[in-house]
């Protein structure tokens, strides 16, 4: 009984001593980002948290294009399936069209392309994205080719 007093009135004195603070446990937030390749040099980027897919060319496809001089995109809403056109990009050398490496609804599209179409040389999987799709079958991302298996297709 007198240790159990004495550990009443230790934290008794130590409550007053110290400043009040509340402590929050913060809990633990991991995202996954998952990679995945199309046949058709597109990637897509995919954020397990927001359940959105990240797409853009590869830089193999930028370097086989040439410089970039305008970029067609999908509008913002717009649903898509697997393997639909959802754009094109015109070098001074082809043109290529662009198609949906998922199904799902277009989120957002990079406005910034319109204006500086060279992103997708310089940048072509970071600033040079095209669209966000919010994906509607997570399973098609099994489909695609891993990097590795997206390297050794364009090293053969």
């Amino acid at each position: 009984m007198f240790s159990r007093v004495l550990t009443v009135s230790a934290r008794a004195h130590l409550a007053r001593s110290r400043p009040f603070a509340v402590s929050r446990v913060m809990p633990h937030v991991r995202t996954l980002i998952t990679k995945r390749y199309t046949a058709d040099h597109e990637v897509i980027a995919f954020d397990d948290t927001t359940g959105l897919g990240t797409v853009s060319i590869t830089d193999y496809a930028q370097s086989s294009l040439g410089d970039v001089v305008f970029v067609e995109l999908p509008s913002v809403t717009t649903e898509v399936s697997q393997g639909d056109q959802i754009g094109a990009v015109e070098s001074v050398k082809a043109a290529s069209d662009i198609y949906a490496p998922v199904s799902g609804i277009i989120e957002e599209i990079n406005d910034t392309l319109s204006d500086q179409p060279g992103l997708l040389n310089k940048s072509p999987e970071e600033k040079g994205w095209l669209c966000k799709i919010k994906l509607s079958n997570h399973s098609e991302l099994d489909g695609l080719l891993t990097e590795e298996d997206y390297k050794a297709s364009i090293d053969s």
